[in-house]
């Protein structure tokens, strides 16, 4: 999370106008992202002292070791008083030494010492050619920064390293986390100004991870576009550089901060050493993966310095993104679990114990813009008569929202649709033994909206220059101070008067003209790092004021996924293709990264708007089920029958639910590379439970499906088996050991055209 002392703002605030009011939010905001950050940072440190995470100093040879989980993780200080790092992989021996360590002694003059050593952290000057942590520009138009160990602590779980320029006070904090159930790693840099003049940051990095040295080693990372996002890519680690980035103002789908390296030949899921990290950071970054002379990888990552510069005054200080890492030897499959785990035990809200998501129904499909309280209550009574247990209302209920061309900005209940406001409904929804939920666009607005007719200045733009719009909207600028107050008091306003449970929040677009015309010229770069750092703290701020209320991130899909947005958010909206044979393959991709407990999930109608393809009722269900299930189908249109079936398959995941999205994934047959079969098992945590879904494309030539191998069970345990839906083979025991279902496999009787089946098993006692 980014965070900033105090006085630039101020000073906006001050030339601005904005008033007292606004410097106390300022205030009072800061605090509440300092609660907030070091909240997580407590839920890491409680799970680290529960399972053993430890950081030793040796003070003679001048090397830290950070022990957690699986994972072992040294570095030293070098005779150039440079951070290098050791060792990082699997956990080992207690009685394991490392001595001093040494710099690289380079290759030649074309490749010097400062390029070929493996160091932490590492700053652009003195003849540096790979690609820094940190570079700066200073008034006197230097650019050289040399940063040397100073000084460091330990604190439990926690080391900070302390870096200075080898002249200029100029300061870089580096701060380490080790959490103990994991062994995920979670680094930050705090640049810190203590010369006598403001300085211009223009690259900032969270830290550098350094692999052994080798030459056969495999990148997978995430890619895609609207209505197609999560497409896991692969490809071999040369020499170079490959840039990971978004340069769209947020995270963006055409890549996610995410990557896994893993030696070639590898085996995918279950064995295998593999490196892992993500970006917490929900604007514009970047990411480098890089391979240098000497065969060494490193992966660097942060903000995006395109169009970057972030002015640092004396007494300022600016931090970096978290960046998260984590080391398996249990291959690509035991490194998405450790992510899995860590997540939901110290990213999401309410951490280590995030609460279960409900099944939710969302009326958009239903009525789109067409919506007013009748037409809800009716939908409200048919989803309740399934076993919905939360009823979002999507766009249109506010302003003269009718199309996707006004309204957006004009944050009241619109008096023709809703004439008592939405109180009746919201207690009609009550009744029913369902909590409310509103869809919102915050940061959005149309120009054919009062709010934008009374402050054009609001937005990003560019002095005279156009304004491009996208869905017919423009970007409110998050990062002025008066915008800020304004987004978090409507939403304020609408959480105090309504009794709403659950908040969709939407971003349908990408930026442009990103300027900030209101403040100085020097200063309005660093509306990048300002607006992301205003929507944490109106995040904050909200669940602070309103802790029930829970909150999902949308955007046009699957545009704003990443560790800092989940930090406050409950859920996350993976793509706005429903398509469930589509589903699969992006909800592959999407787990490689993120836990299944997050990922929503819906059951929509068929054929979809995407592929025309028809698939079955219970086909759609069981694609959904396999992540936090919810329905957006047209229940005016569904017949009695589909009620019933729906009624069942609801009731079946609320018995798997906690199974699903809290327990350990295994891909047990990957639908990737056109894949006609795609298998996946849930374990729970005390490997009691297990659900199994398959699904199959088309059957050809008579084969049938093939045998399925079971991971994750207890070997000497004895499981009950049960379908949920489609049928087991012939024969099939109805109980037998862990062993037997791992070792000898289960046949599941499926043929044709988009079949599905699933099946549960359950641990007997002895």
């Amino acid at each position: 999370m980014m965070l900033e002392t105090k006085t630039n703002m101020e000073r906006h605030d001050h030339r601005q106008n904005i008033g007292t009011a606004l410097l106390e939010m300022s205030k009072r905001v800061a605090m509440l992202l300092y609660i907030a950050f070091m909240g997580s940072l407590a839920s890491v440190s409680a799970m680290g002292q529960a399972n053993a995470a430890s950081i030793v100093f040796d003070k003679q040879a001048q090397v830290f070791r950070i022990d957690a989980a699986d994972m072992s993780y040294v570095l030293g200080i070098n005779e150039k008083k440079q951070v290098q790092t050791l060792y990082w992989g699997k956990r080992l021996n207690a009685t394991d030494t490392f001595s001093a360590a040494h710099s690289d002694p380079g290759l030649s003059a074309f490749d010097a010492s400062i390029n070929t050593t493996q160091q932490e952290f590492v700053a652009w000057g003195g003849g540096l050619y790979v690609e820094p942590d940190l570079k700066v520009t200073f008034p006197d138009g230097n650019r050289d920064l040399v940063l040397e160990y100073v000084s460091h602590s330990i604190e439990g779980n926690r080391l900070t390293l302390r870096l200075k320029d080898i002249s200029r006070e100029v300061y870089v904090d580096l701060q380490y986390e080790a959490d103990g159930t994991t062994g995920i790693l979670r680094r930050s840099a705090q640049v810190l100004n203590k010369t006598n003049a403001p300085f211009t940051i223009e690259q900032i990095a969270s830290g550098t991870w350094n692999l052994p040295r080798g030459t056969d080693y495999r990148l997978r990372y995430l890619t895609g576009r609207w209505a197609g996002e999560w497409s896991l890519h692969e490809q071999m680690v040369q020499p170079g550089k490959t840039i990971l980035e978004s340069r769209r103002g947020s995270t963006g789908d055409q890549n996610n901060p995410w990557f896994a390296i893993d030696r070639n030949g590898a085996n995918d899921q279950d064995s295998g050493d593999v490196w892992f990290g993500a970006l917490g950071w929900s604007g514009s970054w970047q990411m480098s993966i890089e391979q240098d002379q000497l065969q060494q990888v490193r992966v660097t990552a942060g903000p995006n310095s395109f169009d970057f510069g972030y002015r640092l005054a004396p007494g300022e200080h600016l931090d970096s993104p978290d960046f998260y890492a984590g080391y398996s030897h249990d291959g690509i499959g035991g490194a998405s679990r450790l992510l899995h785990r860590f997540e939901i035990g110290s990213i999401l809200p309410h951490a280590p114990t995030p609460k279960l998501r409900p099944v939710l129904y969302n009326s958009w499909e239903a009525t789109t813009f067409s919506v007013d309280e009748a037409g809800q209550e009716v939908l409200a009574e048919e989803a309740a008569s399934i076993g919905v247990e939360r009823f979002v209302i999507d766009d249109g209920w506010f302003g003269q929202r009718a199309t996707d061309h006004a309204g957006l900005g004009d944050w009241y209940v619109n008096p023709t649709k809703f004439p008592h406001g939405l109180k009746p409904l919201i207690d009609k929804i009550h009744s029913l033994g369902m909590d409310f939920g509103l869809w919102v666009e915050p940061e959005m607005v149309n120009p054919d909206s009062d709010l934008y007719r009374k402050h054009p200045d609001w937005v990003l733009n560019f002095t005279g220059r156009p304004r491009t719009e996208g869905r017919n909207q423009l970007m409110l600028n998050l990062a002025r101070p008066d915008v800020r107050a304004y987004v978090f008091q409507f939403l304020d306003k609408l959480l105090n008067e309504n009794d709403i449970a659950f908040l969709k929040w939407d971003y349908n677009r990408n930026w442009s003209e990103p300027g900030w015309p209101a403040i100085a010229q020097e200063d309005q770069k660093k509306v990048y790092i300002d607006y992301t750092r205003n929507l944490y703290s109106i995040l904050a701020e909200l669940r602070e004021k309103h802790p029930h209320v829970e909150i999902e991130s949308c955007s046009g899909g699957g545009s704003r996924v990443d560790l800092g947005i989940m930090r406050f958010t409950d859920e996350v909206w993976p793509s706005d293709n429903t398509d469930a044979f589509d589903r699969l393959l992006m909800q592959d991709g999407f787990t490689y990264a993120y836990a299944p407990g997050v990922m929503t999930a819906w059951v929509t109608d068929s054929p979809t708007w995407v592929n025309q393809r028809v698939l079955t009722l219970e086909f759609r269900f069981l694609s959904s089920m396999q992540g936090a299930l919810g329905i957006g189908a047209n229940l005016n249109n569904w017949k009695p029958e589909d009620f019933a079936t729906a009624k069942k398959m609801v009731a079946q995941y609320k018995q798997i639910r906690e199974t699903v999205q809290r327990g350990s994934l295994y891909r047990l047959i990957s639908p990737q590379k056109g894949s006609e079969q795609s298998v996946t098992e849930s374990v729970s945590q005390d490997q009691q439970k297990a659900v199994v879904f398959a699904f199959l494309h088309s059957s050809e030539m008579l084969y049938p499906f093939p045998r399925v191998f079971l991971r994750g069970l207890k070997p000497d345990a004895m499981y009950k088996v049960e379908t949920l839906d489609g049928k087991l083979s012939a024969g099939t025991p109805a109980v037998a050991s862990g062993t037997f279902w791992m070792q000898h496999g289960i046949d599941v009787d499926m043929r044709g055209d988009f079949q599905d089946a699933a099946l549960t098993l359950e641990a007997t006692a002895p």
